[in-house]
This record gives structure tokens, C-alpha cells and sequence, in this order.
């Protein structure tokens, strides 16, 4: 979906395919057909834009292959579909049963996060509408935790050597493609202000930041702040996910407790934070957290779990769409848009609780049109106009 900002530039809004695990090529063509053209069509639109996730195995098969990468574009276009964006963060297996600490390797100390990432911005420079010229994909915000110096310099130089490719790419094809770390709880770039450091280190235009408005929330960052202190810093925010994070107001109610409990799943991680006076408190995963004494239960709890924008979970528990709007507010609201890659990611339909969740695919469908139909008023209430 387009939209014209009042300054004339063109703002993207599109939703993110992770939450259709597909692991091959064939997956990715299925995923076109029985997903995201039936998300269109109920949008009534005639274009839609898509965050596409391309696994491993995917992106190789494309990369070694001229005429099926051929074959997508033509399959995009047949079914009314556009990328400008990809999800670059998980490299493989988010599908599967468990996912967990998975998601974070390759890091950007493995030279296979460089590849990986090389391919996909030559995927994406192929794939991109004819008549746009900008492309972007979000990645891996260097690693799981802390990393030692020594990985964090290999990390930096990557992503040094990943920014001279793009330059070069830009020269062969005249399609600019940059990248977006994105901080998350838990990682080495946490916070938007974590990011600042090695992304001046790198100093790079074609390397900055995705902002995730879950993650965002979960780590308890004032949007104005967050985004100020990137601009002071001359860091671009390439991309931005819409999510918003599940919210607990009281978590030291025992029927607050158990609501919680009902979105511990096994699958991803879902790190949990606190904001005490002492500064931010947190732990991996939400059944640590109510496991007892690992967090303290005298402020309000966030959880890193990605519930649909447009379906907050019922009381005593609540989403941070408040902190979606602010932030979206912040980077299309002003004189000139912040970022114009908006991406709706909502990952996690199918490990909501059981009663939550969507029973078929049209109900998925709906669900994902809904989540976009909301974030389409929120662009149009702030003055941009829905382009066809």
C-alpha cells in the first residue's frame, strides 16, 4: 500500500511474511497464493505491499537461479503484489516447533550473516517495482547478547564491507538498498541507544536503524527521545515495524499472573522487562518471569510477544499500540516522513492462545487485513493520502 505524505514523497506500508513459515522457493510461491492475495483482496486494493521473509535455502535458490528469480517477480505482479522491504532477521527455521535463541545465528561475527544478507540485497534490487529505486531490509542486531571485542570488530567490519557492496550494487543497477539493525531486548543493540555506538563506527548511510515498535515498548523507550537521539546522531531509521507488546499493568495480581501465563508458548522467545528506579530489569523468556523473584512485581511488566494491532488482549492484560501510535506519529507526523518503510509484523497469530488463535486461513486473512486496515486509518489521520 502507497501513500503520499504532504511533502510529496511516497510512504510504504506493507505487512511481513514470517508469519507464513515457508522454508523453500515453492513455499514462498504458496505463500503468494493462499495468503497474501487473499489479504489484498479483502483490502479491496488493487496493490499490496508485502515484507517478504526469505529462509536460507529460499534466497539461494533464487540467487543461483536467473529464471526463477524471473519467475517470482512475474508471480508478484500476476497477483497484485510489491516489495520494497525484506525480513532479513531470522535466516532459518522460524517456523519450526521451537524457535527460542535460534533466531539469532548466524550473527553478524559469521561471515554467513554476510552473505546471507549480500544475497538478499541483490534479490531485492531485482525484485523491487520499476518504477521505485529504494529498498530495504532489516537484520540481526549483531547478536545475542554482549559480544567480546574481538567478534564485535569482525561484526562491524561485515557490515563495513556489506555497505561497500551496496554502493556497488546501486552502480550495477541503479537501485539503492540499505539495511536497518534491529534492536531488540536481549541483544548486543537492545535499545535504539545501543545502536548508536556501532552504527557510528561503521559510518556508513546505507546502515541504520529498523525500529520495532514491540521492542521499542518492551524496553520501555520514549519515542520522541528515541528517535531524537538518532537523529542527533545522524543515524537514519531505514524501516520501521508496527507491533505492539503485551502489556501488564499489576503484575502482582494472581489473575494477572495467570492471563499471562496463557501467552508462555513454546515457540519464540518472549523477553519481559520491567522499568524500575533503579533502571530496566528483565529477563529471557515470560516463564521466568513468573516463575517468581526473578522480576519484581511493583511497576508494570512488558512482554516481547507481538499481538494483533487491532485486537489488544482482554482485560486485566493490554497491547502498547499507545506507543505504536506515538512512534508512528513521530516518523511520518512531521514536516518530512522519518522513514518511509512502514512493515505490520505480526509473527506470532498461530501462538496466541489456543482460543486466540486463527482456526483457518481465512481467518488469518482477516486477521492480517484488519491489523492493516488499522495501521492505514492511523497513516491517514496523521494526513498522508491512500495512493491507489
Amino acid at each position: 500500500m502507497r501513500f503520499r505524505h504532504p511533502d510529496g514523497s511516497t510512504v510504504h506500508l506493507a505487512y511481513c511474511t514470517n508469519v507464513h513459515p515457508a522454508e523453500t522457493l515453492d513455499g514462498v510461491l504458496a505463500q503468494l497464493r493462499d495468503h497474501c492475495e487473499p489479504v489484498r483482496k479483502r483490502l479491496g486494493r488493487d496493490r499490496l505491499g508485502i515484507g517478504l521473509w526469505l529462509a536460507k535455502d529460499a534466497a539461494r535458490a533464487l540467487t543461483t537461479d536467473p529464471v526463477a528469480l524471473r519467475g517470482l517477480r512475474t508471480e508478484l505482479d500476476r497477483r497484485g503484489l510489491e516489495v520494497v522491504t525484506l525480513n532479513g532477521f531470522p535466516y532459518e527455521g522460524f517456523g519450526a516447533e521451537e524457535v527460542k535463541y535460534r533466531v539469532y545465528k548466524p550473527d553478524w561475527a559469521d561471515p554467513e550473516r554476510l552473505a546471507h544478507t549480500a544475497d538478499l540485497a541483490r534479490l531485492l534490487a531485482a525484485l523491487l517495482p520499476s518504477d521505485i529505486t529504494e529498498g530495504t531490509i532489516s537484520t540481526l542486531p549483531l547478536a545475542w547478547r554482549a559480544i567480546d571485542p574481538a567478534s564485535r570488530d569482525v561484526a562491524y567490519v561485515a557490515l563495513t564491507t556489506l555497505a561497500e557492496r551496496l554502493d556497488a550494487l546501486e552502480e550495477l543497477t541503479g537501485r539503492s538498498i540499505r539495511i536497518g539493525l534491529e534492536p531488540e531486548p536481549g541483544c548486543t543493540v537492545e535499545t535504539t541507544g545501543d545502536a548508536i555506538a556501532p552504527l557510528t563506527a561503521v559510518a556508513r548511510d546505507r546502515i541504520g536503524v529498523c525500529v520495532d515498535t514491540c521492542h521499542l515498548a518492551t524496553s520501555f523507550e520514549d519515542p520522541a527521545t528515541a528517535l531524537d537521539a538518532l537523529a542527533a546522531a545522524g543515524i537514519p531509521v531505514v524501516k520501521s515495524q508496527l507491533s505492539a507488546a503485551l502489556h501488564a499493568e499489576h503484575p502482582e495480581r494472581a489473575e494477572v499472573r495467570e492471563a499471562l501465563a496463557a501467552f508462555d508458548e513454546p515457540r519464540f522467545l518472549h523477553q519481559t522487562r520491567t522499568l524500575t528506579p533503579e533502571g530496566l530489569r528483565g529477563t529471557d523468556d515470560l516463564g521466568e518471569a513468573l516463575a517468581g523473584g526473578a522480576l519484581p512485581d511493583t511497576a508494570p511488566w512488558r512482554a516481547h510477544f507481538h499481538v494483533p494491532l487491532h485486537a489488544a488482549p482482554a482485560a486485566p492484560l493490554t497491547s502498547t499500540l499507545p506507543v505504536l501510535k506515538d512512534t508512528l506519529t513521530r516518523l511520518v507526523g512531521g514536516a518530512h516522513p522519518l522513514t518511509r518503510h512502514l512493515e505490520v509484523e505480526t509473527y506470532t497469530w498461530q501462538a496466541l492462545p489456543p482460543e486466540l488463535r486463527p482456526r483457518a486461513r481465512t481467518q488469518l486473512a482477516d486477521g492480517i487485513a484488519a491489523e492493516l486496515t488499522l495501521a492505514r486509518d492511523l497513516l491517514t489521520d496523521l494526513g498522508l493520502k491512500e495512493l491507489p
